[in-house]
């Protein structure tokens, strides 16, 4: 491996130029076992679960790419390197991905035995079932809450045949004891649907649902100060589908919904959740077939940067506590 004769603080790879070495999560070192890592970054490259335009199976490889880009320390002065080991763990891929129970009860598996190393999971997919497994895992010993950024609620049902599909994980995960819907805030809904009833489920189990009307009536401030009051203080998962951007920033997505969220606002927002008990978090629902010039993948992968410093906060958190 070429090594620095000058510039010695180059020895460390997050501070080689950008355009070098192989692509990583932020540059983070790869591992092979989840002992390795307090913050396992895991891709899971799946799109079974959807139910119209697939393609979000290479958004794990696309946010690799681009997370080259982002430097170590966010603009609220976090740096997740410093005293936690941050690693890429490589991708959740499925030797079974045509069945999608099945599918969906081989990550489960894969996330048990990383929480069961120790590790915090951040995962990136894929579509949004995959939600559904690793909450099988980070959730198994007690319900969580959830902050879930999102255009489309997720609480549906049958769809032709399937209750696993990318539009129900929120609702099997009520109903299976993973989350706490009086502990669970949905922000950004918006958009057409076939059944005025679609998202039902969410209002009737007792999730807040912050729809963008209101995002944009009250503010992002409001938003934030309700995730705060709905997370409390408990555990909490925090789950970012990238269609919850408009999609003049984030074209790349299978369910794109006009009217969306600014990037600004989602950074501000996400930032704004520091102090909370994160216990995992996911960017899911990136397609890089119909992105533009990568700026989703970019986007998410500065999501996904956001993410893992509350992880990494709430990680130290919890070590001093």
């Amino acid at each position: 491996m070429k090594q620095p004769t000058r510039y010695h603080d180059l020895a460390d790879p997050q501070a080689l130029p950008r355009h070098t070495g192989i692509a990583s999560f932020f540059r983070a070192p790869i591992a092979t076992a989840a002992e390795e890592a307090d913050i396992a970054i895991i891709g899971i490259p799946f799109d079974g679960g959807v139910t119209h335009r697939s393609g979000c199976r290479h958004g794990p490889r696309a946010v690799r790419e681009q997370s080259c880009l982002l430097r170590r320390i966010n603009a609220d002065g976090v740096a997740p390197f410093r005293n936690t080991r941050v690693r890429d763990l490589g991708d959740c891929w499925l030797e079974f991905p045509y069945e999608l129970q099945g599918a969906l009860d081989e990550i489960a598996g894969f996330y048990q035995r990383v929480l069961g190393a120790g590790a915090v999971p951040l995962s990136v997919g894929g579509d949004h079932s995959v939600s559904l497994p690793v909450l099988r895992a980070v959730a198994a010993h007690r319900p969580v809450g959830m902050i879930h950024i999102d255009a489309h609620c997720d609480t549906g049902d049958d769809y032709m045949g399937s209750r696993f599909h990318h539009g129900a994980p929120f609702r099997r995960a009520v109903e299976e004891g993973l989350l706490d819907p009086a502990r669970v805030i949905q922000i950004g809904i918006r958009g057409t649907t076939n059944d005025p009833a679609m998202w039902r489920f969410s209002r009737d189990s007792g999730m807040r649902v912050l729809g963008m009307d209101e995002f944009q009536d009250r503010g992002w401030q409001f938003a934030l100060a309700e995730a705060r009051r709905v997370a409390g203080s408990g555990p909490v998962y925090l789950s970012f589908d990238i269609d919850s951007l408009d999609p003049a920033e984030a074209p790349g997505t299978g369910t794109p919904e006009a009217g969306g969220i600014r990037v600004i606002e989602a950074l501000r927002l996400l930032r704004g959740l520091a102090g909370l008990d994160f216990v995992g978090a996911d960017l899911v629902e990136v397609a890089p077939p119909f992105d533009h010039g990568s700026i989703t993948a970019f986007n998410g992968a500065s999501i996904l940067f956001e993410e893992l410093c509350l992880l990494s906060a709430a990680l130290e958190a919890r070590r001093q506590g």
